[in-house]
C-alpha cells in the first residue's frame, strides 16, 4: 500500500479539472495531511499552468501535465480520478504504479456487480501494484451508502430505508448534460423513448453495498421513470426551452429483500416548478425516511444563497473522496466499498 510515511503528508495527483476536479484539488491544497504533486488535465489549454490558476488559488509550483508518465513518475500515494469518462487502462497503469485510487467515476462503488473481466483487471492491476481503489461522492456514496449505515446503526429491524433527492439541475449541471444527456427540453414523445440502464447501475449497485453490508442482500431491482412538462419558457444557461417540453423527470431504483422492497432511491430532478401536471418539489436536499422497530424521518437542506450555489455545490461531490484518500491508503489492496472503509472524517485543521 502507498500510504506515505508516518508525520508526511499523502502525495496526491488530481486527475481532471473540471468543475469538480477544481474544487477537490482546492481541498486538497488546503487539507493539512495531503500535499498536491501533480494534476492531470486533456486539454492543451490547461498543460502547463499552474495548479492554483486551475482551481482559483494562489500559484503552487506544480504545473498540469498530460503525460501520464510524468504523472506515474511523480510517485503519488493517490490520486483524485475524476474524468468524464473512465479509461481502464490509465486507471490499471495508475494502481500498477502503486498508487491509489478515489474516484468519483460510479464504476468502481461495488464489485460484485462490476462485469467479471473488468473487475478481476482491476483486482490484478491492484495484486501487481498493492494499491487499492475505492469511488464516492455525494448521490451516489454519502447519502445512499455512507448516511443510511449510521442512521440505520440506531436500527433492528428495517422495513423500508427511502431516500428522496429533490434538485434544481440549472446549477449543478452544464447545458450540455441538461439538454443533450438528460433531455430537458425534449418533446414528450421523445422522452418516453429513452432508456436510462444508469439509474439501476449507478444507484442500484451502490445500494446492494448498503443490503450486503446490512446483512440484507438486495435479491432484484425495479426501476420506474415518469416525466413532467413545462407550462412556461424555461431559460437553462443560455438556451430557452420550450413549454410542453420535459421540465422535470423521476426515476426511482427500488431493491428488494425476500420480495419485498428495502431499499429505495427516488430522484426529483427538474429546471422548473411551473409544471403539468404539478409535482410537490422541495428545494434542494435529500429527505431519508427509515420504517422499522426505530422510524426516522431526516431532511437535509442546503442553505446556498443563490448567486453562491455554482461555486458551492461541488464541494457536495468534491470533498467526502478528497477526506476519503487517508483511509483508501490504508486499505488492503483491491476494490473497496463503503462499509470496507472506516467512518471517513474529515481533517479540518
Amino acid at each position: 500500500m502507498a500510504a506515505g510515511s508516518i508525520g508526511k503528508p499523502l502525495r496526491v495527483v488530481q486527475w481532471a479539472t473540471g468543475t469538480v476536479g477544481a474544487c477537490a484539488m482546492r481541498g486538497v491544497i488546503s487539507h493539512p495531511g495531503l500535499e498536491l504533486v501533480g494534476v492531470r488535465v486533456y486539454s492543451e489549454a490547461k498543460e502547463g499552468k499552474d495548479a492554483g490558476e486551475l482551481c482559483g488559488l494562489p500559484p503552487t509550483g506544480v504545473a498540469a501535465t498530460r503525460d501520464l508518465e510524468a504523472i506515474l513518475a511523480l510517485k503519488p500515494d493517490c490520486v483524485l480520478y475524476m474524468p468524464e469518462s473512465t479509461d481502464l487502462d490509465d486507471v490499471c497503469r495508475v494502481l500498477e504504479s502503486g498508487a491509489n485510487i478515489v474516484s468519483t467515476r460510479a464504476d468502481f462503488f461495488n464489485p460484485a456487480k462490476m462485469d467479471p473481466a473488468v473487475r478481476e483487471r482491476i483486482e490484478a492491476a491492484c495484486r501487481r501494484g498493492g494499491s487499492s481503489i475505492h469511488s464516492t461522492g455525494s448521490s451516489p456514496g454519502f447519502i445512499t451508502e455512507a448516511l443510511p449505515i449510521v442512521l440505520t446503526s440506531l436500527t433492528r429491524r428495517l422495513d423500508l430505508l427511502m431516500i428522496d433527492e429533490f434538485a434544481n439541475c440549472i446549477d449543478g449541471c452544464s447545458e450540455e448534460m441538461l439538454l443533450n444527456i438528460m433531455g430537458f427540453g425534449e418533446t414528450a414523445e421523445v422522452f418516453s423513448q429513452r432508456q436510462h440502464p444508469e439509474r439501476d447501475g449507478v444507484f442500484g449497485h451502490s445500494l446492494a453495498v448498503l443490503g450486503d453490508a446490512l446483512g440484507m442482500p438486495v435479491d432484484r431491482f425495479e426501476v420506474t421513470s415518469e416525466f413532467a412538462l413545462t407550462r412556461q419558457p424555461t431559460k437553462l444557461h443560455k438556451t430557452t426551452i420550450a413549454p410542453g417540453t420535459v421540465g422535470a423527470q423521476r426515476h426511482v431504483v427500488t431493491g428488494l429483500h425476500k420480495g419485498k422492497p428495502l431499499l429505495r432511491f427516488r430522484s426529483n430532478w427538474f429546471v422548473t416548478t411551473d409544471l403539468e401536471p404539478h409535482w410537490d418539489l422541495r428545494a434542494d436536499g435529500w429527505r431519508v425516511t427509515v420504517e422499522g422497530d426505530t422510524p426516522l424521518d431526516i431532511t437535509i437542506g442546503f442553505p446556498i444563497p443563490l448567486e453562491q450555489r455554482q461555486a458551492v455545490l461541488p464541494g457536495l461531490t468534491a470533498h467526502r473522496p478528497v477526506n476519503a484518500v487517508p483511509y483508501v491508503c490504508a486499505a488492503p489492496p483491491g476494490i473497496v466499498t463503503t462499509a470496507d472503509l472506516p467512518q471517513v472524517i474529515a481533517r479540518l485543521a
